[in-house]
């Protein structure tokens, strides 16, 4: 029996051997060779692992990113992260489920935040004009004038000065006229000799040919008296806008003594700029509106356009009578004057106020069935009161961003700014809407400004993450390269807990006389904080007393 179990135990120990051995065996036969090529198969391992590592931290959890760019440069794309070569920041990714045509989601809390109100797009039958500037003037075709028709001096002048108001039939002047005293004896004598008619006729024939008034030869014959003085009256009530002789100036035959202007009638003179040009035609309505008087409208239709281009204003003259008959007018006022055609036409509108100008292009933010954002490049036409014509770019229904904080001027921006605002928004809404009315403006502003946009989310939501009540206090050393009232531009050195690199900016002063100190060339240490408007300094002190 013992030897059986002795037995049993020796064949174990044989069976165990043969195994370690055949393992051993096996091993070394399917075992790659050591070298250059198993060093190969290792780092291409290792790089395989790295990229994998890299892309799951860049896309966060699990999410795909289409490339990486500036977002100052957006049309440069780049196959992995780094530094930009353009400016001095990170490149951005830009993830499949953000980028693209597809727009930019943004969170509704933050949408309310920001003040975001949408319009749609919508068509509507408007009468086809423009706005353009006018100014009234006299009415010159019913301007008379006072003529003397004698050879005379004047005797008295009524009127003082030109532009001075005068009703109808009021006296202008009196002339003397030696000339009328001969005349004036002969009828007297032929009548007192007992002449014939024909021959007082003749000369009462003649004493009109030199220009003697009617009434005149009348009283001349009821009173016998020579009379030789004559005054001159106002044709109708207006002012005086020709006052051309003084007290005891000699006159001739049809020299203008003064002319008189109505004020009743007036001319509206529209300045149609070179561009629109081509669309005034005569017989188009006018409202106009005087901007001391908004509620007050004088309206009528263009009489006729006047040929040529104003060299200085480039701007084509139409004209049209306005009735003035209250008198609320006069000569010279600038008023903003609506031309319409008599005909209405469809066409498609956005509030004005939607559409941003670059300068190359019009764009207005679309939002898209999903909710998404998107900027969409447009053609516009003319204004209609607040509304702007969109001949290309949009389709009846669809919804346009009116107003918000965010409406910026360029793609980039869009595609920047707003997914950092988003992001924000998680840490505290405040604190991103508070950002977002930094990174906007500074994400078109400059080189410079833009990495202050792009690290504004990031404080906001830090600050909003320890206190949404005191903004948090960052601090750095910088050289002042220029004091003005409203800010002080430092040279500054990194701000690690604001992402920043050593950049030069400008910081916001409190108030115009603070840190009357500080002079350009100085190196300092300075503090600020994030407000709305920026970045505002609250201490400046030389460097050496930093602590």
């Amino acid at each position: 029996m013992q030897n059986k179990q002795l037995a049993r135990a020796a064949l174990m120990v044989f069976a165990a051997a043969a195994l370690l051995g055949a393992g051993y065996v096996a091993g070394n036969r399917h075992a790659p060779a050591s070298g250059p090529t198993a060093t190969a198969m290792t780092d291409a391992t290792t790089a395989a692992t790295t990229a994998a590592t890299a892309d799951k931290t860049a896309s966060g959890s699990g999410r795909k990113v289409l490339y990486w760019h500036d977002p100052m440069v957006p049309n440069q794309h780049f196959d992995k992260p780094g530094k930009s070569p353009f400016m001095d920041m990170q490149l951005e990714p830009v993830y499949a489920d953000e980028g693209g045509s597809n727009g930019i989601r943004i969170d509704p809390g933050l949408q309310q935040n920001l003040g975001i109100r949408y319009a749609t797009v919508r068509r509507q039958d408007t009468t086809e004009g423009f706005d353009a500037v006018a100014t009234t003037q006299f009415d010159e075709s019913k301007a008379d004038v006072v003529q003397s028709r004698v050879i005379g001096y004047i005797d008295h002048l009524y009127a003082s000065a030109p532009m001075q108001r005068v009703a109808k039939g009021a006296p202008i002047a009196s002339l003397f006229v030696p000339d009328w005293l001969a005349p004036q004896e002969e009828y007297l004598a032929l009548k007192r000799a007992g002449m014939d008619g024909d021959m007082l006729a003749a000369s009462r024939a003649r004493m009109r040919a030199m220009s003697i008034p009617d009434g005149l030869i009348a009283s001349l014959d009821r009173t016998g008296k020579v009379q030789t003085h004559v005054t001159l009256f106002a044709p109708q009530t207006g002012v005086l806008t020709e006052l051309n002789v003084r007290d005891g100036a000699m006159v001739s035959p049809g020299q203008t003594l003064a002319k008189v202007s109505g004020l009743d009638k007036l001319w509206l003179v529209v300045d149609v700029p070179e561009a629109l040009a081509l669309q005034v035609r005569a017989g188009m309505t006018v409202d106009a509106v005087f901007a001391g008087d908004p509620s007050q409208h004088f309206t009528g239709h263009i009489r006729e356009i006047l040929p040529g281009i104003s060299s200085s204003s480039r701007t084509l003259q139409a004209r049209l009578d306005i009735d003035n008959a209250d008198l609320r007018l006069t000569p010279g006022m600038l008023m903003r004057a609506r031309i319409g055609a008599a005909k209405k036409v469809s066409r498609l509108l956005v509030p004005s106020e939607a559409v941003i100008t670059t300068g190359k292009r019009s764009l207005v933010i679309v939002r898209n069935a999903d909710g998404r954002l998107q900027p969409v490049q447009v053609t516009v036409g003319n204004d209609a009161g607040d509304d702007t014509e969109v001949s290309s770019g949009l389709t009846e229904g669809q919804q346009v961003v009116a107003s918000g904080q965010f409406l910026i001027d360029s793609e980039a921006s869009l595609k920047s700014v707003l997914p950092r605002l988003e992001g924000s928004n998680g840490a505290a809404p405040g604190a991103a809407a508070s950002a977002s009315a930094t990174a906007p403006a500074t994400a078109s502003a400059s080189a410079s400004a833009s990495a202050s946009a792009s690290a504004s989310a990031s404080a906001s939501a830090s600050a909003s993450a320890s206190s949404s009540a005191a903004p948090q206090t960052y601090e750095t050393t910088g050289k002042v390269e220029s004091v003005t009232a409203g800010d002080i531009t430092f040279s500054h050195q990194p701000v690690p807990a604001l992402g920043w690199g050593a950049m030069t900016m400008s910081f916001g002063k409190p108030s115009p006389t603070a840190f009357p100190d500080v002079k350009p060339g100085e190196t300092v240490h300075f503090a600020f904080r994030p407000t709305d408007d920026g970045y505002q300094l609250t201490k400046v002190e030389p460097a050496g007393g930093a602590k």
